[in-house]
């Protein structure tokens, strides 16, 4: 009797094939690609999976590298190489603290509500930040919390993970830095100050550009 996995019409192709046709696809794909979304492209009986097991040993030491963001897959720069992007890296505009702030407690608290951010805080949240946020796709929409009221959650997305080169959130750094001002697990007592008596930046609610610093 025959093995029901080789019965399919067509014979997969050699594994070196379809190491080039990953390869193919991730470095013509600006953004990480998913398992699933590669074995959609390919022909059937493929195993990206594997595929990408072999790439990741070959591209291993090279000047760039198969990286996982998430639960994708793409082919980034090596970390210790970064410095030669440099030149065309522009820069024109720094967050605010404001948004600094409620994109860490989203980061490391999540999956988080708007209430949960100003109660970490201990100020309330502009909608132009969160607004904002959302717009450069650094954060999302999450789950509703089973709570009265099913408030809306908020996460980080892949591409928040994809531009600071994460596989994901618990990569980030800084976590002495973030507990130290208060940003983790150090939720201050209601009607306690937060992380300052004022923020002027929140103050102008209906402002988005309080987003950003001049």
């Amino acid at each position: 009797m025959s093995d029901p996995k080789n019965d399919s019409l067509f014979e997969a192709p050699p594994m070196g094939e379809q190491e080039r046709m990953v390869e193919a696809i991730l470095f013509a794909t600006a953004d990480p690609v998913t398992v699933k979304e590669l074995t959609g492209r390919m022909p059937h009986g493929c195993d990206p999976a594997e595929a990408i097991a072999h790439l990741r040993k070959r591209y291993d030491g090279r000047g760039v590298n198969i990286v996982r963001v998430g639960d994708a897959w793409a082919i980034r720069t090596a970390p210790d190489l970064g410095f030669l992007m440099q030149k065309e890296t522009v820069e024109t505009r720094k967050l605010s603290r404001a948004a600094i702030e409620t994109l860490a407690i989203v980061a490391y608290h999540q999956p988080v509500t708007r209430a949960e951010i100003e109660e970490i805080r201990g100020v309330s949240v502009s909608r132009g930040t969160i607004d904002q946020l959302i717009e450069m796709e650094w954060i999302r929409f999450g789950r509703r919390k089973m709570t009265p009221g099913r408030p809306v959650t908020f996460v980080v997305t892949q591409e928040f993970l994809d531009h600071f080169g994460l596989e994901n959130a618990r990569d980030l750094p800084g976590l002495k830095e973030l507990r130290a001002a208060g940003l983790l697990e150090n939720r201050p007592p209601p009607g306690a100050a937060g992380l300052g008596d004022k923020d002027d930046e929140d103050e102008e609610d209906d402002d988005q550009t309080e987003l950003f610093e001049e």
